[in-house]
């Protein structure tokens, strides 16, 4: 098994976002360096305050309500909570994308301060080369 994990987050929607947060909790748990890379949609939620407003995908419409009554009830943290908590356990670097962050004009001051950094495609898939990576 690789000791690195690379992650490709492109949605915005909370249950996506939940789902990377889970995965890379998974690989810190597992004694893994992960690095997550945020783009498109991603990177909108990932803005200062981006969080206010959850949401999820289409096919989790029907239940959304439900669901998030659940973990509020039992104490579920949200996904960014979860990240970070996951960053203060081990090796994860979040990175914004560096073309999407250029098209909305977003420095990184105006992200979230879970990013470290914000950074070009080429320089995110040569630091994934020899990783365990997955797209979400």
């Amino acid at each position: 098994m690789p000791d690195k994990m690379s992650l490709v987050l492109f949605s915005g929607t909370d249950d996506k976002l939940m789902a990377a947060s889970i995965i890379a909790s998974g690989g810190v748990a597992n004694d893994m360096d992960v690095d997550i890379f945020i783009t498109f949609w991603g990177l909108t939620k990932i803005e200062k305050d981006g969080q206010k407003n959850p949401d999820v995908s289409f096919e989790g419409q029907p239940m959304k309500d439900q669901v998030f009554a659940l973990m509020k009830k039992n104490n579920v943290p949200d996904w960014v909570t979860m990240l970070k908590n996951a960053k203060e356990v081990g090796n994860i670097k979040v990175y914004g994308c560096a073309m999407f962050a250029d098209l909305l004009q977003l420095k990184k001051e105006d992200l979230d301060p879970i990013v470290d950094d914000i950074i070009g495609v080429n320089e995110f898939v040569s630091m994934s080369k020899d990783s365990m990576t997955m797209f979400i």
